[in-house]
């Protein structure tokens, strides 16, 4: 009985092989159509919901998170003596451990990232990462840069610069320019790493938030640190958050329309090698 079952399948499925193969070819089609609009429209509400985020983020940092303002002054004054000291500028935690070794396990991370695109370029199992290695490290680095620009020209002073003894206490002198101290470098290092969440968030969802909230706990561990010790206000930290956001967004609208460019000036070289062939 069961023989006589499989063989009635495989005489129907023999019978009708031309059809079957053409509702398999249709149906495939049919996922990969569905696959596409789904992912156009994914793709355009990413950009659509970073859009609010980097507006709503500006409007929050413009008039309710001002830099040196009330927020910044209330979080800051546990760290200040009497006098206006910064108790934990030399704090050794602070100062070395937070400053220096792990700013340097962060900048190994990135050099393994870039021996890693390099290496996509000769190993065949690494090849398939290639444009994200390379876009993790180099969309990275121009965040860092972007923000050590703009640190480099800031007028904004450093709070430790900024406290003044007096008969009362210290005074707070916000009339120092040429202070180079916005918005925070050293908080860039780890905020950078958001740019893993851009790379991987079509494919590799999980990859992508693991490098967003990795990106958001350092950033913001080692912005608190420099506010505890004095480097900076933490609304400082948060407009390096804000730019790097948008440096990443920016990248994420300007790549289409790139390979775009490079589809269209490639199949014009392929058109006039094949006119040059004949």
């Amino acid at each position: 009985m069961l023989q006589f079952y499989f063989s009635s399948i495989s005489i129907f499925i023999h019978q009708n092989k031309l059809n079957f193969k053409f509702y398999l070819i249709l149906y495939w089609f049919n996922i990969k159509k569905v696959y596409c609009v789904y992912f156009m429209q994914s793709q355009k509400q990413f950009i659509l919901n970073q859009s609010i985020i980097l507006l709503l983020g500006f409007l929050l940092l413009q008039f309710f998170f001002p830099i040196a303002g009330t927020i910044d002054m209330i979080l800051i004054s546990p760290w200040i003596t009497s006098s206006g000291i910064f108790y934990l500028k030399d704090n050794w935690y602070l100062a070395e451990l937070s400053h220096h070794y792990l700013k340097n396990i962060i900048i190994l991370f990135y050099a393994i990232i870039f021996f890693l695109w390099i290496a996509s370029f000769r190993f065949s199992l690494l090849k398939k990462q290639c444009v994200n290695f390379g876009y993790f490290f180099f969309v990275s680095m121009i965040c860092t840069i972007t923000i050590g620009i703009f640190k480099a020209h800031s007028a904004h002073a450093c709070p430790w610069n900024m406290t003044l003894p007096s008969s009362q206490g210290f005074i707070w002198n916000f009339s120092l320019i040429n202070g180079h101290c916005f918005p925070g470098g050293h908080a860039s290092s780890g905020f950078a790493l958001i740019t893993g969440y851009f790379v991987y968030h079509k494919k590799f969802p999980k990859y992508a938030y693991f490098s967003l909230i990795i990106g958001l706990i350092l950033g913001f561990i080692m912005g608190w640190t420099q506010m505890m010790r004095g480097a900076h206000f933490l609304s400082h930290n948060l407009w390096t958050l804000w730019i790097i956001l948008f440096i990443n967004y920016i990248v994420i609208l300007i790549i289409p329309k790139f390979n775009v460019l490079i589809k269209y000036y490639s199949s014009r070289s392929n058109k006039t090698s094949n006119i040059n062939s004949r």
